[in-house]
């Protein structure tokens, strides 16, 4: 006979996934759980639900669709744990109904973290992560998983992943991630340092191409600012940033004063495929570079300025320039928008992704978490750009022969953007 669970328990499911905080009594059922009993435990829960509502612990809008749930998953639950011949892992369950909950908000940049993918989540950034070494984006269109771009010496890179492979099944029987939804795809990709990711991504024309890998997983220490001398002009600085992470704003600087130290006198900022990061990362990147005003302007859903951060008095003074895409996203656009919006830079590539609005992740009570969108975000004086993007100063595509190759590999001689970006220095 399988283990029966109790209604309890069940509640304890609902309640996990509406993010609500009031105790709920365990309520033992008879072995059979018969109509009758399960009728009288969904009384006495929704007895509970109107209590909470009439104390304040929870809306009214929630207690009645908590009522609703409670009914339908109590009915559903019981028909599984009498009829069902598979075993059933509660805390599967759980995650699964939390992940369903979150993705029938219509959300698309929510996001559930069990708890070890919420330490995971964590640890980049911090600036460290195990897995296979890339940087990757939910593509809405495809309801993939994009790649945006690889960290150099990664086991990605070596294997021959491309920014802009979207990633479509995942395992060893080839889940389609689709179906199987961003974060538990993204939850299959990573694992302990030794294991192997198993998965397969589509690139090439309309996407035609099928490649698959087979990736062993190791810890990654994540660069996310490489730096360089151009090599057509040595007064020009290139500094690449990958992503916005915790360890960016001190590896900027130290590339700045490093280039600078070679005789390096205008910059190109390289911002490419770079799909954002953490809030903090970005305005104090942005300190560093602009001068004393605002750096980013916090909305709430009403449209009310919550929040601001502001630049201090310091800046810096070189010649710059900026190169974007199609796969630059979020923190990065706003990095791009308020530098444009000081003049500090000139803009120069296609058309940003168009992410304009930011997430907070909260930490549950058995140290998971749930990542919502509850805010939009202004650049310090030009309007969002969410939906729409950044149409850079000078438009100007990635070469046709360049689209395939590994970005990291193109060099300077080839590149027609970073080319276009230096003329601007001298126009």
């Amino acid at each position: 006979m399988q283990k029966k669970i109790s209604i309890g328990t069940v509640i304890v499911i609902v309640l996990m996934c509406c993010i609500v905080t009031f105790q709920v009594t365990y309520i033992a059922l008879h072995d059979h759980f018969e109509k009758r009993y399960l009728s009288e435990s969904v009384e006495a829960v929704g007895e509970l639900i109107t209590n909470s509502v009439q104390s304040g612990e929870i809306t009214e809008e929630s207690g009645d669709f908590l009522t609703k749930l409670t009914k339908k998953f109590a009915e559903v639950d019981n028909i599984y744990r009498n009829y069902y011949i598979g075993e059933l892992d509660d805390e599967a369950l759980i995650d699964a109904a939390i992940a369903g909950y979150v993705a029938g908000t219509g959300d698309d940049y929510a996001a559930y973290y069990n708890t070890a993918a919420f330490q995971d989540f964590m640890n980049d950034l911090e600036g460290e992560m195990a897995g296979i070494g890339v940087n990757v984006i939910y593509n809405t269109d495809y309801r993939l998983i994009e790649v945006l771009s690889v960290v150099p010496g990664s086991p990605a890179e070596e294997a021959g992943i491309l920014p802009g492979d979207l990633i479509y099944t995942v395992g060893e029987d080839k889940q389609s991630v689709a179906e199987l939804g961003y974060n538990p795809s993204i939850n299959m990709l990573r694992g302990e340092v030794g294991t192997v990711a198993v998965f397969q991504v589509l690139r090439g024309e309309n996407y035609g191409e099928v490649v698959d890998f087979k990736i062993t997983r190791a810890t990654v220490k994540e660069i996310t600012v490489m730096y360089h001398v151009y090599s057509p002009d040595p007064t020009i600085g290139v500094i690449k940033i990958s992503s916005f992470d915790a360890t960016t704003p001190v590896q900027f600087v130290d590339a700045v004063e490093d280039l600078q130290s070679k005789g390096c006198d205008k910059l190109m900022i390289d911002l490419r495929y770079n799909p954002g990061g953490e809030l903090s990362s970005i305005v104090t990147t942005l300190d560093y570079i602009l001068p004393k005003g605002p750096i980013i302007r916090i909305f709430d859903a009403d449209g009310n300025e919550v929040q601001s951060y502001t630049s201090e008095a310091t800046e810096l003074n070189m010649p710059m320039a900026v190169l974007v895409n199609g796969s630059t996203a979020s923190a990065a656009e706003l990095f791009t928008s308020a530098v444009r919006d000081y003049e500090k830079a000139t803009i120069v590539g296609t058309t940003t992704y168009g992410k304009g609005c930011m997430q907070t992740t909260i930490p549950l009570s058995d140290y998971s978490a749930v990542s919502v969108t509850y805010r939009m975000y202004n650049p310090p004086f030009s309007d969002n750009y969410h939906g729409i993007g950044i149409v850079p100063d000078v438009e100007v595509e990635l070469d046709e022969a360049l689209l395939t190759k590994n970005v990291y590999k193109i060099t300077d001689e080839e590149d027609n953007q970073l080319a276009a970006a230096a003329k601007t220095f001298y126009e």
